[in-house]
């Protein structure tokens, strides 16, 4: 089982004895040698299994021979084409590959090909006929008529487990899987009486890698079965860092008891005739993401003011930007707080002196190529209504599923009420259960990154579903 460690061979294993065998081979292999579909990998951490050495090759073609050398703590990987070894090996000289989170060093072998006895080496064989039957869901290879495995489409899993005799932590799930690479964020939640979670790594290779190596396997002996997918979701939006889930790249995410912290480099959308206004949040803070703003107008800059950091002036591109954002922001509640938009004496917001440090409080988004306002007459502008629980989805990659975006809001913190798409899908309405959640979710997930080129596009929408 996972925890007990019996899923990874131990050095006694049947596979060492094939490590006699590799007497045979005559290792001579150096960083000048030719390419070869024999690949030799070395610097693999103690009781590595045949799943995760095979793991490192399967992105890139069929693996047809595996060679461990347990007490040496290499192996040789033999790959179904040239083509493909020289992929892998490219592949890996500009990422570096790990296992169980141990960087190990990927190099073509001397040997053309793996000539090992199969009396010894039976438990590789057995590991392998196992991989053949997952390689076969893939696309043929134009030059040998081989079964390649497609590329793994995110570095997201979703994981559902199964049998759950005993509570499964999210430090339990961080635990087992950072083994095979640098785990980013994790969300759990429970759906249909399920325990599931979405895991992100840092490199789709390792996602596949931990889903050959896990999926089916057991967390706890006989009971807490994994079941591994791969997510629609290519990046997780983690906005707490709590028992639910969990983001490793930001350990400052508060916990979600309290208000978030002020963050300088977000910003507020707000105001009006001097194109500068004063935005409030009474006894919080400002914090609209900066993907987000704009909604109303262009935010050119930001400040969050030094000695009231609840208050915050927004320069937008115009007057009757202003007035928008100003319209229909003010009395709005955020937080659990109502903004108070104002007007404000500044016509402009003044950029820190040269070497000057502000702290961040001051930002400049005059470049910034999220703005939706810059082409004259752009239909984006037929398209501004009041803040609403009805969002409108635009750009949603053809893969997505409503499960998937109901999903996504859902874990920006609020409850998805309806869900409709349009009939091409590239469009959806979705209506979450206040207008609070829903700018929430527009702040959150505006902007956010589906993969494959697409962002997902989040406004406000007049209908209703």
């Amino acid at each position: 089982e996972l925890l007990s460690g019996s899923l990874y061979n131990s050095p006694n294993s049947s596979v060492t004895a094939n490590g006699s065998d590799s007497k045979k081979l005559r290792v001579e292999d150096s960083m000048d040698s030719p390419p070869s579909r024999v690949i030799h990998i070395r610097k693999l951490p103690n009781e590595v299994s045949e799943t995760e050495v095979i793991a490192l090759g399967l992105p890139f073609g069929k693996v047809t021979n595996i060679l461990m050398l347990k007490g040496k703590n290499q192996a040789f990987l033999e790959l179904g084409t040239e083509e493909a070894a020289v992929t892998m090996v490219n592949y890996y000289t500009a990422v570096t590959p790990q296992v169980r989170n141990v960087p190990v060093f990927i190099q073509y072998s001397n040997h053309k090909e793996l000539k090992t006895d199969s009396a010894l080496n039976q438990r590789a064989q057995a590991v392998l006929q196992a991989v053949s039957a997952v390689q076969e869901g893939g696309s043929p290879s134009s030059a040998a008529g081989e079964s390649v495995l497609t590329p793994a489409p995110s570095p997201v899993l979703r994981i559902i487990i199964d049998n759950m005799f005993y509570p499964v932590t999210l430090d339990v799930l961080q635990q087992i899987f950072s083994k095979f690479g640098t785990v980013m964020k994790i969300i759990t939640f429970t759906k249909n009486n399920q325990f599931q979670a979405l895991l992100q790594f840092s490199d789709p290779v390792n996602a596949q890698q931990a889903k050959l190596s896990l999926d089916g396997q057991n967390i706890y002996n006989s009971c807490c079965t994994l079941r591994i997918d791969f997510s629609k979701l290519v990046n997780l939006n983690v906005k707490y860092n709590n028992d639910k889930s969990r983001d490793y790249t930001r350990p400052e995410l508060p916990a979600g008891d309290g208000q978030p912290p002020v963050d300088p480099s977000v910003a507020a959308t707000l105001n009006k005739d001097s194109t500068s206004l004063l935005g409030k949040l009474e006894n919080t803070h400002v914090c609209l993401n900066q993907q987000s703003r704009g909604v109303y107008g262009d935010v050119q800059r930001v400040k969050i003011l030094y000695n009231k950091k609840d208050s915050a002036l927004i320069q937008m591109s115009d007057g009757n930007q202003a007035q928008l954002a100003m319209s229909h922001l003010n009395g709005q509640k955020m937080y659990g707080k109502i903004i108070r938009v104002t007007l404000s004496k500044h016509q402009t917001v003044q950029l820190p002196r040269e070497g000057l440090d502000d702290q961040g409080l001051t930002k400049d988004f005059t470049s910034s190529p999220l703005h939706r306002f810059k082409k004259p007459g752009s239909k984006n502008f037929q398209n501004i209504f009041p803040p609403s629980a009805t969002l409108h989805l635009s750009n949603i990659p053809e893969n997505v599923t409503e499960e998937d975006l109901r999903l996504l809001f859902s874990n920006s913190g609020g409850t998805v009420k309806a869900f409709k798409f349009f009939q091409d899908r590239k469009m959806a309405l979705l209506q979450m259960s206040t207008v609070e959640e829903a700018i929430q979710t527009l702040i959150d997930l505006h902007n956010y990154d589906m993969g494959r080129g697409h962002r997902l596009r989040v406004s406000f929408s007049k209908s209703t579903i």
